[in-house]
């Protein structure tokens, strides 16, 4: 895309952290923008804070609902007409044993993180489709190409995003050339990840009850997080790779060591 200005983006997960980075940012380029959330209270927050800059719109959804989604585009086509930039952004942490991982904190994780990209997108290509130029951003993480232990639902989800987002991004180049497909891939990015409990769904036990062990863990990793990249500095590159049509967004280039350190140690496996 080479115009945003006058343009309609869509962003999940739209009321805190990337989002709503994502979402001042588009508005600063003239584009009018609607922002998702499962959060009441921070959606109604986010909204008052973004009308100060330009045009928004605060729809409540469920991104692991394909019905929720659904609402939410014909939100967004009943008050703009039209979806230019779609962020599939919304999404939850977790870092706890697999053994004290119920199978409810597993739907709900890949439910938002996987299923959520995937209703996105899948809602979403016929608007998409009819416009001129479009494009889909989907938030994975460094996560999606560096695994390691008490986060296996959390890597399962990202790694399944890049590979969506990647298959995506082929395919269309020839079914459908004018939407560009990019995705997200940061490392430590200063989020407010840490309260993504809140609105956990019945089954999922809170983590420091489930697993209190790893209390420790958890609080460092919150504490690099706090002190990562900005919102708005990976905003900025998302609107390069937008207007780049570039597949991968690596606000953390350094990181991408660790994937090549991963598969050198496959492939000497295969010697």
């Amino acid at each position: 895309m080479q115009r945003f200005e006058g343009r309609v983006a869509v962003v999940t997960g739209g009321a805190n952290g990337i989002g709503l980075g994502l979402a001042k940012r588009f508005l600063a380029e003239g584009m009018r923008v609607v922002i998702a959330d499962n959060d009441d209270v921070s959606l109604k927050r986010a909204q008052g804070e973004l009308e100060g800059i330009g045009e928004v719109l605060g729809v409540r959804t469920d991104v692991a609902d394909a019905t929720s989604v659904a609402e939410l585009r014909d939100a967004a086509v009943a008050r703009f007409g039209a979806v230019h930039v779609l962020c599939n952004n919304a999404g939850v942490g977790g870092l706890q044993r697999f053994a004290r991982t119920t199978l409810a904190t597993w739907q709900w994780t890949l439910g938002v993180n996987l299923h959520g990209v995937v209703h996105g997108c899948h809602a979403f290509l016929p608007v998409l489709a009819a416009q001129d130029e479009a494009h889909i951003v989907n938030t994975a993480s460094m996560a999606g190409f560096v695994t390691g232990p008490y986060m296996g639902p959390y890597f399962a989800s990202k790694a399944g995003v890049v590979a969506l987002s990647e298959s995506l991004a082929a395919e269309f180049a020839t079914e459908y050339p004018h939407i560009g497909v990019s995705v997200l891939c940061p490392a430590y990015t200063a989020t407010d990840i840490r309260h993504d409990e809140r609105n956990a769904p019945d089954g999922h036990i809170p983590r420091s009850q489930s697993d209190p062990d790893l209390d420790d863990r958890r609080e460092a990793t919150y504490r690099n997080i706090e002190a990562g990249i900005s919102t708005a500095d990976t905003a900025e590159l998302v609107v390069q790779a937008i207007t780049e049509r570039r597949t991968h967004i690596f606000p953390h280039p350094e990181w991408v060591g660790y994937f090549q350190q991963r598969a050198a140690a496959i492939a000497a496996t295969l010697d």
